[in-house]
């Protein structure tokens, strides 16, 4: 934690990431996503974290597009609900 505002710095999604926020769990390792770009995806969980970082309903993630399948892309990031609160604060997701 940084100064008294505790704000902390977190992971900002890079050239070909977007926030995005799980609307709804599909089963297996897929979720469907509505990204900041105004898209609806469907969002892939990869083995690296599929155990690791359950991911439910409303939750924030940072989604990786796929470059031959713009409907579809790789969740790469999971939001704590503090983190979220913060994105949202600083206006970075609605």
């Amino acid at each position: 934690m940084s100064e008294e505002s505790g704000r902390r710095n977190l992971r900002m999604p890079s050239d070909d990431e977007v926030f995005a926020v799980v609307t709804e769990h599909l089963g297996g390792n897929h979720v469907r996503l509505r990204c900041v770009d105004g898209e609806t995806r469907l969002g892939r969980i990869p083995g690296r974290m599929k155990y690791r970082t359950w991911i439910n309903e409303g939750d924030v993630v940072l989604a990786e597009p796929w470059d031959w399948q713009d409907e579809k892309a790789n969740v790469e990031w999971r939001y704590t609900d503090e983190d979220a609160d913060q994105l949202r604060r600083e206006g970075h997701i609605q």
